[in-house]
């Protein structure tokens, strides 16, 4: 996409809510969503501290984007990252939730290689089974780059720029080569914060493809893009070979991989989430702590939501190797 205004023509979409659902002087509530019953606990609990944020703010949030949001959780199956005391206590990632959810909570099964054994995965379906996942201290949400639908073709391919020991301007300047990579392969994207500090740059695939064609095409850009500036990137796996250096991370592209969600809030010191961007907003003063849980309604109104062509028609693969080759 070329300008700021077409990129977000035609994406004004339901709005969020914007309210106080959670009042202040409940530390427990009982709520009915999607005729299900859910008992939401500990509200008074801080999860950001030094923000002086609850528990309640942070149901509070998925409860006001749950409009925005839902349709980018919605039949993927979730690798679960639960913060049960906040930001600064014990955190445990858990993949498997057989026997440990209510049975109105649908779930995927999959055989796992590395654990052989059989993996139910919680699956997102709709506000109740989101708001459920913040309240077992779920602060961000992690869903799969494919649905239970078609589990085997993820719908976009994802480019993490992590940085590792070097500024976010390296990052900036790193999605800009990105882009400027991508525009001579004539293959639409868009980009993302992490909510952390790398940003996400995603190709729409449209569920045509599988996770080994995504995988190899976010290497070749990876590899294309590590050409035009080695100084600054890499595109080794291990830490120790990437000091000061953005990680241009192709491996996120297989089967059960997850990244934080558009839109969701991250466990990080200011409550950020992970926020989508236009290509024009990749400048100095750019930072992932520009975006959180409390500010993005405004941006929201103005903008609307800018990552809907990430889920909508995907590129013809065919062609981008063709323009790949011919580059080659």
């Amino acid at each position: 996409m070329s300008g700021r205004k077409s990129q977000n023509s035609k994406l004004k979409s339901k709005n969020p809510r914007q309210g106080d659902w959670l009042k202040a002087d409940e530390n427990e509530k009982t709520v009915e969503l999607n005729k299900t019953e859910i008992k939401l606990t500990n509200l008074d609990k801080l999860y950001w501290k030094k923000e002086n944020y609850s528990k309640r703010d942070l149901l509070n949030y998925y409860y006001d984007i749950a409009p925005i949001m839902l349709p980018y959780m919605k039949h993927r199956p979730q690798s679960l990252n639960r913060h049960p005391n906040g930001i600064d206590g014990m955190s445990f990632f858990q993949k498997n939730v057989q026997g440990k959810v209510p049975a109105w909570v649908e779930t995927f099964a999959e055989w796992s290689e590395s654990t052989q054994e059989t993996v139910h995965y919680y699956v997102c379906k709709n506000e109740a089974s989101l708001i459920y996942l913040a309240n077992l201290g779920c602060i961000e949400m992690n869903p799969w780059h494919s649905t239970t639908l078609k589990p085997d073709k993820p719908d976009y391919c994802l480019i993490d720029l992590d940085p590792h020991e070097i500024g976010f301007d390296k990052v900036i300047e790193t999605a800009l080569a990105v882009k400027n990579v991508l525009d001579q392969l004539k293959i639409p994207a868009w980009a993302k914060t992490s909510g952390s500090r790398g940003l996400h740059i995603c190709i729409p695939l449209g569920a045509k493809y599988s996770y080994d064609q995504s995988r190899q095409l976010a290497e070749l850009i990876a590899n294309l893009v590590h050409h035009e500036i080695p100084s600054i990137t890499s595109v080794e796996r291990s830490p120790s070979k990437r000091k000061r250096k953005v990680y241009l991370d192709f491996l996120q592209n297989s089967k059960g991989q997850t990244v934080a969600c558009v839109y969701s809030a991250r466990p990080k010191p200011g409550a950020t989430m992970s926020a989508p961007i236009f290509w024009e907003e990749l400048k100095k003063g750019l930072s992932p702590a520009n975006f959180t849980i409390k500010n993005i309604f405004e941006r929201l109104k103005t903008e609307g939501d800018i990552f809907k062509p990430v889920y909508e028609k995907g590129i013809d693969l065919k062609k981008t190797l063709a323009n790949i080759e011919s580059i080659l």
